[in-house]
């Protein structure tokens, strides 16, 4: 049910298998770790357009949300298709360069989403 407060409706990517990536490695997280994401998803889905320190564009369509967690920095990167915040990949990083390995990830999701999406 949507909520009408909300400018974005949070949806989780879905593969041809119909996996769900994040919902899959937000599983994973500890409790602390999963409320500090969803706390910062939350502020994002309420007060979206939002720019640093919680959000980073990346390129045209793919944005990041930026959170603090116990481990390291977590990232979550999005897109936003009319009122629909699409959550596609999410990681923790232990230094400051996201690697390439893992925006590429993002990136392929962030293809595959559209040309699914486009095709309807």
């Amino acid at each position: 049910m949507d909520n009408p407060l909300f400018v974005l409706t949070v949806v989780f990517y879905q593969s041809d298998t119909g996996n769900e990536p994040v919902r899959e490695w937000l599983q994973g997280l500890s409790r602390e770790d999963k409320r500090s994401i969803g706390e910062d998803i939350k502020t994002v889905q309420f007060g979206w357009p939002l720019g640093m320190p919680l959000i980073r564009k990346i390129n045209k369509d793919l944005w990041e949300v930026r959170s603090h967690v116990v481990d390291g920095i977590a990232r979550v990167f999005f897109t936003v298709d009319g009122g629909y915040m699409v959550l596609l990949h999410g990681i923790i990083k232990k230094s400051q360069k996201t690697p390439p390995n893992e925006l590429k990830t993002a990136t392929d999701r962030l293809s595959k989403y559209k040309g699914a999406h486009n095709e309807k």
